[in-house]
């Protein structure tokens, strides 16, 4: 009894630096991720026709947050000299959390006329500050994970993360369903606030690991290597490309159930939340192959199922088509799960550590525009196939899409990824 109490009062291990990082960083992305369901996928599509927006515009609308990366080059090169990276995030964090949830009270300051350019105006400040901290986040992230646990850690911290915005779409989809147009998104936005002042605080408890400056004497230099890099250039313009084409039909696929086919708020969001599960599901997976495969492997794995996924709109032919959208989410959240993860683990743990800022601010930049043109594009292309038989605006462009898709994953993909790794085992 006596040992027992003793051993009560001895104090505990101090938990070590990167345990903390990992936690912080999970827990971080809870408020995040209810954040990005909610005001984004299917509820941002409705809501901006809530608002009145056309699909041109609402393509638009879904392309300002790639084009935005631009800034990412100069934040790269900001970071050399103003090295407190937390201090920057908590900044750039905050000013995106709190000028996106601002759009929800657009209906209740201006008149109709002003809604959707107030809404484009206040979206592309948002994720200004949302590409600025995605880049210091990225390399803070890099640095307080460490290397040979990152595809794991990230493998369960997306999955753990994507329970929770499973949950947020559920929730989402039954306030819409229940509270149609003007009260349900203001239940919506009221959720969200709480969640930005959590996300908010929860920045100023990350660490601050020590930066390391990039070799290059100045800024020309610094933009210079990642663009000398012939491999990596290869394939960042490949993957540009590939961008470029699903952007043409995927950040669409809500438009064209919630607006062509009639499809209530409540079905779309148990189609999201399904295609959110085999998301989370999937970066497990992906992060454990990650161990055994390196992330080019991976990745040119991951494009012919995103083709896939837009072959399958063509099912809608002979198959019901509920039981389609729901297998195309299921393919596509396969697919984007392994893209997304292993695109980021290329970036931050194939570069060097002193250059990495710029090499992923060269890679959102470069894929960045390519995918801010791909849903403009597509947007323009429902715009004019509006006078067109059902079918080609529903799934005859998707499956086109998908045709391409397949057709540069298995060709150019194949020659430009492998190309990558041989580079990378010669090294």
């Amino acid at each position: 009894m006596k040992h027992s109490v003793l051993n009560m009062l001895k104090p505990k291990k101090k938990m070590s630096t990167y345990r903390k990082s990992l936690l912080v960083a999970t827990f971080e992305g809870f408020p995040a991720v209810i954040i990005y369901q909610l005001l984004g996928g299917p509820f941002l599509t409705g809501y901006l026709i809530y608002l009145g927006a056309t699909s041109t515009e609402i393509g638009f609308i879904l392309a300002i947050t790639t084009v935005v990366n631009i800034v990412q080059i100069a934040m790269a090169v900001v970071m050399q000299k103003f090295r407190n990276r937390k201090r920057m995030l908590i900044i750039f964090g905050s000013m995106h959390r709190v000028l996106w949830s601002s759009v929800g009270l657009i209906p209740f300051v201006l008149p109709h006329e002003y809604w959707v350019v107030t809404y484009i105006i206040l979206y592309t400040a948002a994720h200004l500050g949302n590409a600025a901290a995605g880049i210091v986040w990225t390399s803070l992230i890099s640095d307080a994970v460490p290397g040979p646990i990152r595809g794991r850690y990230f493998g369960l911290r997306n999955t753990i993360l994507g329970g929770v915005s499973s949950l947020a779409l559920f929730a989402g989809g039954q306030i819409l369903d229940r509270y149609p147009g003007e009260q349900g998104f203001n239940y919506i936005f009221m959720i969200v606030s709480v969640c930005v002042v959590l996300n908010i605080v929860a920045y100023f408890l990350y660490p601050n690991p020590p930066f390391e400056p990039s070799t290059a004497s100045n800024p020309v230099g610094m933009i210079r290597k990642p663009l000398m890099d012939r491999a990596f250039l290869k394939a960042i313009i490949f993957l540009a490309s590939f961008l470029f084409v699903q952007g043409l039909t995927v950040p669409l696929f809500s438009y064209v159930m919630l607006k062509l086919m009639n499809i209530s708020y409540g079905t779309v969001s148990y189609i999201t939340v399904v295609h959110t599960l085999v998301m989370m599901a999937s970066y497990y997976v992906w992060g454990n192959l990650n161990a055994r495969f390196s992330a080019q492997t991976l990745l040119l794995w991951s494009l012919p199922i995103i083709a896939l996924a837009c072959l399958l709109w063509g099912a809608i032919a002979f198959i019901p088509a509920v039981v389609v959208l729901y297998a195309v989410h299921i393919v596509l959240g396969i697919g984007l799960g392994g893209f997304n993860q292993m695109v980021f683990a290329f970036t931050i743990g194939d570069t060097p550590k002193s250059e990495r800022p710029m090499y992923i601010a060269t890679y959102s930049a470069i894929t960045g525009f390519a995918a801010f043109l791909g849903p403009v594009a597509g947007g323009k292309i429902y715009a004019l196939i509006a006078n067109e038989p059902l079918w080609v605006q529903v799934y005859g462009v998707s499956t086109l899409v998908g045709a391409i898709l397949l057709l540069l994953g298995l060709t150019i993909g194949r020659f430009v990824l492998r190309a990558q790794i041989r580079s990378d085992i010669s090294i």
